[in-house]
C-alpha cells in the first residue's frame, strides 16, 4: 500500500475506535469485527470480504506498536496532503511532509538526502517501498517484521481428575462450530495452557497463522489431591489400628488398591509412600502419599466405652500437650 492511502484512510474509524484505544481494547474489536465478517462466516459476500480485508489492514497498522506511532505522526503531519514532486510549491512536496523523518534518522531536512533516509526505513526487506506489511493480500506494509502473523484464538475446557492425570485426546467446538481434537498430556495441571501451533486465525497477509490457545481446567476429585507428580489422600485409621498397627488397603487413582503397613503408635498426620503410583509423565512419575488419620469413634456401646475406661486407668500418665505448653510460654 502506498504511503498517500495512511492520508486516506482512517483506521480508526474502519475499526470504530477512538484514538487513544488501548491494545487490549484494540484487539477484542478487532477479533469481534473479524469473526463477524470472515469469509467463512459469509460465503460468497463480496462485500464482507471487502469488509475483513479492510478490518484486517486496519488491525494490522495499529496493532503493531511503531507503525502506529508512524501512522499517527503522518496523519497529525499532513492530513489530507497530496503527493507532489520536489519543487512544484514552496512548502507542500513530499519532501515537506517527511522532512521530519530524515531528522530523526540523521538525514538533511527538504534536500535528497532526507528524501532516500525516509526510504530506506521501508527498503529493509529489499522489496522496496510498499513491499511491507502493508503490500501483501491486504494491500498492507509488513514494515520490518515480514507478514502479520494471524490472530491466536483462546478457548477453555474443564476435565475430570482421571483425564488430567492419564491424558486423552477430547475434542472441542471451534468458534466456527466445527470440531477440533485437543490432545491432553497425562499430568496437566489445573489452569495449564495448551497450545495448537497453526490452527488459529489466518494471516490477514499471506503470513502464519494464529494458534488455538486451550486453557484447561481440572474438576476436584474427591478422594485425591495434586503435589506435583505426586498424588495425596487422607486415610482414616481407627484407634485400634493405630495403637497395635494394622495391614490396610488404600486405593490408587483408576487402578487396584493397595496394602500398607501401619506401625503400632502411628499417630495422626504421619504419611505413608507407596513409590511409583503417583502422576505419570515423559518427565517422570510420581509416590502416592498416604496421610494417616486416627478416627474417633462417635457412638459407643455400654461394653466398649467400660473397656476404654478400664484402659484410660492403664494408659501411661503422660500429658500429650507438655510440649506445647513449654513452647507456648
Amino acid at each position: 500500500m502506498a504511503s498517500q492511502d495512511w492520508f486516506d484512510k482512517d483506521f480508526y474509524k474502519v475499526l470504530g475506535v477512538d484514538k487513544g484505544v488501548s491494545a487490549a481494547d484494540l484487539k477484542k474489536t478487532y477479533r469481534k469485527l473479524a469473526r463477524q465478517y470472515h469469509p467463512d462466516s459469509n460465503p460468497g459476500d463480496a462485500k464482507a470480504e471487502a469488509k475483513f480485508k479492510e478490518i484486517s489492514e486496519a488491525y494490522s497498522v495499529l496493532n503493531d506498536p511503531e507503525q502506529r506511532e508512524e501512522y499517527d505522526q503522518i496523519r497529525a503531519m499532513g492530513s489530507g496532503a497530496r503527493f507532489s514532486a520536489p519543487g512544484t510549491s514552496a512548502g507542500g512536496g513530499f519532501d515537506d511532509v517527511f522532512s521530519r523523518f530524515g531528522q530523526q534518522r540523521g538525514g538533511t531536512t527538504g534536500g535528497p538526502a532526507g528524501f532516500e533516509d525516509f526510504f530506506s526505513m521501508f527498503d529493509q526487506g529489499g522489496g522496496g517501498f510498499g513491499s511491507g506489511r502493508f503490500g501483501q493480500t491486504t494491500g498492507g506494509y509488513r514494515g520490518f517484521g515480514g507478514p502479520q502473523r494471524g490472530a491466536d484464538v483462546t478457548a477453555r475446557t474443564t476435565i475430570d481428575f482421571v483425564t488430567a492425570a492419564k491424558g486423552e485426546t477430547i475434542t472441542l467446538q471451534g468458534e466456527d462450530n466445527k470440531p477440533f481434537k485437543v490432545k491432553i498430556p497425562a499430568g496437566v495441571s489445573d489452569g495449564q495452557k495448551i497450545r495448537l501451533r497453526g490452527r488459529g486465525r489466518p494471516s490477514p497477509d499471506g503470513g502464519e497463522s494464529g494458534d488455538i490457545v486451550v486453557t484447561v481446567a481440572v474438576r476436584p476429585h474427591p478422594v485425591f489431591t495434586r503435589d506435583g507428580l505426586n498424588l495425596r489422600l487422607t486415610v482414616p485409621v481407627t484407634f485400634t489400628e493405630a495403637a497395635l498397627g494394622a495391614t490396610i488397603e488404600v486405593p490408587t487413582l483408576g487402578g487396584d488398591p493397595v496394602r500398607l503397613r501401619v506401625a503400632p503408635g502411628t499417630p495422626s498426620g504421619r504419611v505413608l509412600r507407596v513409590k511409583g503410583r503417583g502422576i505419570q509423565t515423559s518427565k517422570g512419575t510420581g509416590d502416592l502419599l498416604a496421610e494417616v488419620q486416627v478416627a474417633v469413634p462417635a457412638h459407643l456401646d455400654d461394653a466398649a466405652r467400660e473397656a476404654l475406661e478400664r484402659f484410660h486407668e492403664l494408659e501411661p500418665k503422660e500429658n500429650p500437650r507438655a510440649d506445647l505448653m513449654a513452647k507456648a510460654r
